[in-house]
């Protein structure tokens, strides 16, 4: 069962343009809440594909993680598959 604010953060993640990416800390200002809630809520998203939290990067225009994994290499490719250009830190 997902929470509110998971449901929340999936309905604005949900209208992330393919291409396009947003960051923790914008949606965390969106709903009130801190930058780590959201990613909380993104590492349970069980549906990786029809909310594409791969979009979701940090503030720094570095990855972040993807399904509870610091830097993954398929987020990586994901993002750059749909035309984002990866920050190299």
């Amino acid at each position: 069962m997902l929470t509110k604010l998971q449901k929340k953060v999936y309905a604005i993640v949900k209208k992330i343009p393919k291409g396009k990416t947003t960051t923790y800390k914008a949606i965390a200002e969106k709903l009130n809440t801190s930058p780590r809630a959201v990613g909380q809520a993104l590492k349970r998203n069980p549906y990786p594909i029809k909310i594409p939290c791969h979009r979701v990067i940090k503030s720094d225009g570095s990855l972040g993680g993807y399904k509870g994994k610091a830097n993954s290499r398929l987020k990586k490719e994901l993002l750059e598959k749909e035309g984002v250009k990866i920050k190299r830190l």
